[in-house]
């Protein structure tokens, strides 16, 4: 049996996408099966993976609707053992609003997440940024779940509120665990940034943060820009390497 990781933020910008695309990557390159799904209707892992160019691509928005079976929207990696379920026919506002709807409404979500459990799969999930009605059913059918958190003073605002969230969703899916708190976007040279992670460090318990950070890095920024996970791109970069060690840490508990 498989297990479903979200990754969870409460804003957009730090780093939510790019930890879901490299934790699978580095995932499915230790010979884990896994799948990638896009449940983020802006729909930005298409653009980290280099795949389907074509914003009008079939992908979750149209199996929730009903029009295409799963077989005919999980798209192949350069990773053998990675699989990717974009967000799909998602680009106008009132398509943002229908796709909501559906999957606020809808049981498909957790019998497609089912469904992949039931062969096995890894199942990492992009979430949309927010704690609104999408990520709260995201959530309620998940087992695991990552908060990246960019060091940077703004973000410190929102820890609260996601911790709350996680909890709150917890008490209604007793399977869920919050795996950690990620810092990330971390800059070695930025006395801010620094001050940030160590702050955070301090006042949160151990437990709660993972012993790696993603630290900022043009390899990384590079990476994404050129449609590939930066440990493919450039895997002796720092950051690929921290998405390295995450995926060690956390592969034992997926088993």
């Amino acid at each position: 049996m498989g297990t479903v990781l979200a990754v969870v933020s409460q804003k957009g910008g730090v780093g939510k996408t790019t930890t879901a695309i490299n934790l699978a990557s580095a995932l499915a390159q230790r010979g884990r099966k896994t799948l990638l799904i896009d449940v983020d209707p802006q729909g930005a892992v298409r653009h980290g993976m280099g795949l389907a160019p074509d914003a009008g691509v079939a992908g979750l928005a149209d199996l929730l609707a009903g029009t295409h079976e799963l077989q005919d929207v999980v798209q192949a990696t350069p990773l053998p053992w990675l699989r990717v379920l974009l967000a799909g026919s998602v680009s106008e506002a009132a398509e943002h609003e229908t796709y909501t709807a559906n999957l606020a409404d809808s049981t498909r979500l957790g019998e497609l997440f089912d469904r992949a459990r039931g062969r096995g799969y890894i199942v990492i999930v992009d979430s949309p940024p927010g704690l609104g009605a999408v990520t709260r059913r995201v959530l309620a059918h998940s087992q695991h779940v990552v908060v990246p958190l960019q060091c940077e003073p703004l973000a410190l605002q929102t820890t609260t509120q996601i911790l709350r969230a996680v909890r709150e969703a917890a008490m209604a899916n007793p399977a869920l665990v919050l795996d950690g708190i990620l810092l990330t976007m971390l800059e070695a040279g930025n006395d801010v940034s620094q001050r940030v992670a160590a702050y955070v460090r301090e006042q949160l318990p151990a437990e709660l943060l993972f012993d790696v950070a993603i630290p900022r890095t043009m390899a990384s920024i590079d990476a994404f820009a050129a449609g590939q996970p930066v440990i493919l791109r450039a895997p002796d970069d720092a950051a690929a390497r921290a998405y390295q060690r995450l995926a060690e840490l956390l592969e034992p508990r997926l088993a």
